[in-house]
């Protein structure tokens, strides 16, 4: 009887321990999840991102974070949400690439982002700058971020994927 009090013990000590090791360790940032949310129109998607994103130590954080904001503010329903998200998005973000203007991967998120905004908010002056800076640099980059690129000139009124062979 003494036994199977002292497992059960355990058992419950280990599935305790077990659960908070796991909400206290951050998900490592991976760039192939992050493009796979960016291209996903599933808000709870997004959102997950935006926490691995939030709770890593990668670098170009901000522009991801930026970048995930905006995309959001496409996915929620009330109008002023929008505008909050794709604010507070476009700071991040806009700020990161002031920082990193030789920075292509974010180049690419500024075209794909600023190919879809609204025109109401005047999201959309470096489209032809960004698309000849990701023509000149593509061979430069990883190769999950060139496989993004190659999927989003399906969709892509000023990529195409020919630009790329």
């Amino acid at each position: 009887m003494v036994k199977t009090v002292k497992m059960i013990c355990f058992c419950v000590l280990a599935l305790i321990a077990t659960t908070l090791n796991a909400k206290t360790l951050p998900q490592k940032f991976d760039k192939g999840a992050f493009y796979e949310a960016m291209k996903s129109g599933d808000l709870d998607v997004i959102e997950k991102e935006l926490e691995v994103v939030r709770a890593s130590s990668t670098p170009n954080k901000d522009g991801y974070e930026g970048a995930l904001l905006m995309r959001k503010a496409g996915l929620v329903k009330r109008p002023a949400e929008k505008l909050k998200h794709f604010k507070a998005g476009r700071i991040k973000f806009d700020t990161a690439i002031m920082a990193d203007k030789d920075n292509t991967e974010y180049h690419f998120l500024r075209l794909a982002i600023q190919e879809h905004a609204p025109k109401i908010v005047k999201y959309n002056k470096d489209l032809e700058a960004d698309k000849e800076f990701i023509l000149k640099e593509y061979k430069n980059l990883p190769q999950v971020v060139q496989q993004a690129i190659l999927d989003y000139t399906k969709n892509s009124k000023l990529l195409k994927a020919q630009d790329f062979s």
